[in-house]
């Protein structure tokens, strides 16, 4: 070791630090500062994500509008300036809202499916070209309370539906033509006069006086003619569109399905023939759940999804097993594995609306496998 030159002081290390290069420099703390940072990779980029750059909703100017709907007015929240107003829901306040909103680069408008009272906000936002979502009012509560946000008011409800669309962004979903709303329309007063006429029939079954009963006996009488009449609203509607006649055609071809069947899945189920068939059986709320956590393997369920389209595929699925056909096979081939009846139905459920997906998708009619 050679000994260091004379008048110099040996420099002390502390216990487990290392030498300061004589190049390094303290950080600078005060204000306005440069940042000062290792140099970074040369083969790292910097900026924005290509796969960001050049989408509305990712540029810094973009607003994101949620609109409370409610019977007399609409409350609405701008992202992220924090902007809030409210319009009268009607056709001058309407206006008023399409022109300051066009006057913004807006990114997504959502609102909430509140009973149809958001129909006439919908199409006046899509009629301008805003880009628009209906979501489920589960979905923003849901989202509300892990947010942490128990209160609940106009306002703060149109502050949350904006954050949702600010942070969630779903996609935004182009409306239904004018033809396939008035179907729908029909096709849910039809289920509306049909639970009617039960709710009344059971009652006519526990009415003492003979004339309460005759009078339930005529709203009965009454509830039934309008039942036809709704009937063949229906199909009249269907005969006009040369697309719904064929379509309706190809699906009454299928074992079990008939007119009521039909008609439901041509007036809500548009997505019918243009998705695949793992979407579709989770949009019908027919597909199987996980419940798995650790070491535990839970039962799995369907949940969610449209239950006015689950309801008439269950009445076209047990129909289709109680006569000789490919599903009847299915589900006897499950049941005797041991799987439980209703299990079994589901998955005969399933595969009818895969098979109903298909024939719409290729225009191809039911083709029984032993012709």
């Amino acid at each position: 070791m050679s000994e260091l030159p004379a008048g110099t002081k040996p420099a002390r290390l502390k216990v487990g630090g290392s030498p300061r290069p004589t190049w390094a420099c303290k950080p600078g703390t005060e204000l306005g500062a440069a940042p000062t940072f290792a140099v970074p990779n040369p083969d790292s980029r910097l900026g924005l994500s290509p796969h960001s750059q050049g989408r509305v909703m990712d540029k810094p100017s973009a607003v994101f509008v949620g609109i409370d709907v409610s019977k007399d007015r609409l409350d609405v929240y701008l992202r992220p300036t924090d902007e809030a107003f409210c319009v009268p829901r009607d056709a001058k306040g309407l206006d008023s809202l399409t022109g300051r909103l066009n006057d913004l680069p807006v990114a997504l408008v959502v609102l909430e499916a509140t009973g149809g009272f958001e129909a006439t906000v919908a199409a006046g936002l899509a009629g301008v070209g805003l880009p628009l979502c209906v979501v489920n009012p589960r979905q923003i509560r849901d989202f509300a309370r892990a947010m942490g946000r128990l209160a609940k008011t106009d306002t703060l409800d149109a502050e949350v539906i904006a954050l949702f669309a600010e942070r969630v962004r779903p996609q935004a979903r182009p409306l239904p033509e004018p033809e396939r709303s008035h179907l729908a329309e029909l096709v849910g007063r039809r289920r509306q006069i049909i639970e009617m006429i039960g709710m009344e029939t059971n009652r006519r079954g526990q009415a003492a006086g003979k004339h309460l009963a005759r009078r339930l006996d005529r709203h009965v009488v009454f509830l039934e003619k309008e039942l036809a009449e709704v009937d063949r609203d229906i199909g009249q509607a269907i005969k006009t569109s040369p697309v719904w006649r064929e379509a309706e055609a190809l699906l009454k071809s299928v074992p079990g399905i008939g007119d009521v069947t039909a008609r439901t899945l041509l007036a809500e189920l548009p997505e019918l023939g243009t998705i695949g068939r793992h979407q579709l059986a989770a949009l019908v709320g027919v597909a199987p759940i996980n419940r798995d956590s650790g070491l535990m393997r839970g039962r799995r369920t369907i949940a969610g999804g449209r239950t006015s389209v689950r309801n008439v595929l269950y009445m076209a699925a047990l129909t289709a097993i109680r006569r000789r056909s490919p599903f009847r096979a299915f589900y006897d081939r499950l049941t005797s594995r041991g799987r439980p009846k209703k299990v079994a139905l589901v998955a005969v459920m399933r595969k009818l609306l895969t098979t109903l997906n298909a024939i719409v998708r290729d225009r191809t009619p039911w083709q029984p496998l032993n012709t």
